[in-house]
């Protein structure tokens, strides 16, 4: 309730905005600034038909698609990089400065490589969260306690033993952070990748606003992708975390 209260007033503050700086005062244009109302209509006009369904399945295959492969391929680049020293010297500066590269930079490579397709859009969201699953997930492991795995070892711990029973789960809080992170960087690059051609999906209905002068469509897409990140933060990300706090004893509930 307090949550829905807070919501609340956030929409009437933002009511009350629009209509004393585009009705009263005049300082904005109504066409340059989203209201609530205007925000509404634009998706009951989306949602009458199918296209607005369409396109979040087919946005959430492709980040599912591109996370999921960014995962495996940033977890195997964390875990190399612990483990031969090599790497961690010389690739991990060009991984941290890759990391800095907005997602927008990709896209001539992707449009290159893979034409304008699915591929393409799949390939910005892999670069666009992989190095940043790979970065938490070398932190986090290196990371790990000494005194966890000389006590493993004194107790007769083999190496696999020592990796699958000590180092990956002290070093899951550090992976959960980087998979949040490494989501929504698949976001960020979900939307440049589905912008840069006309292609069914959420980034498509954000270029038609954005060509239409529709800030109120715009400003749908937005709402919708800040709704399935807070779901899939809810009820996949915060289980996680507090699974990993149940097992390690830190949840304040059970103390």
């Amino acid at each position: 309730m307090q949550r829905t209260l807070f919501v609340a007033g956030l929409i009437a503050l933002w009511q009350l905005a629009y209509f004393l700086g585009v009705d009263v005062f005049a300082v904005w244009k109504s066409y340059a600034v989203p209201s609530p109302a205007g925000v509404l209509k634009s998706f009951l006009l989306l949602s009458s038909g199918s296209g607005l369904g369409i396109a979040i399945i087919t946005s959430m295959r492709r980040i599912l698609i591109g996370f999921s492969v960014s995962a495996v391929l940033g977890g195997i680049l964390g875990l190399l990089m612990t483990r031969f020293d090599y790497l961690n010297q010389n690739l991990k500066p060009l991984i941290l400065g890759l990391q800095t590269l907005p997602s927008i930079c990709w896209v001539p490579f992707a449009i290159l490589w893979y034409g304008l397709s699915e591929n393409a859009i799949v390939f910005v969201i892999i670069i666009g969260s992989t190095f940043a699953i790979a970065l938490a997930a070398e932190s986090g492991i290196r990371n790990v306690e000494p005194l966890y795995i000389r006590a493993a070892k004194t107790m007769g711990a083999g190496e696999g033993d020592l990796w699958i029973k000590v180092i990956l789960p002290a070093a899951m809080p550090s992976l959960a952070a980087g998979m949040k992170q490494g989501w929504s960087f698949s976001w960020r690059s979900l939307m440049a990748g589905e912008m840069m051609f006309s292609s069914i999906g959420l980034g498509q209905i954000l270029m038609m606003g954005r060509d239409l002068a529709d800030i109120n469509q715009v400003m749908v897409v937005m709402i919708i992708i800040v709704f399935i990140g807070t779901v899939i933060d809810r009820f996949v990300f915060r289980s996680w975390e507090s699974g990993i706090r149940k097992r390690r004893g830190l949840d304040r509930d059970r103390a």
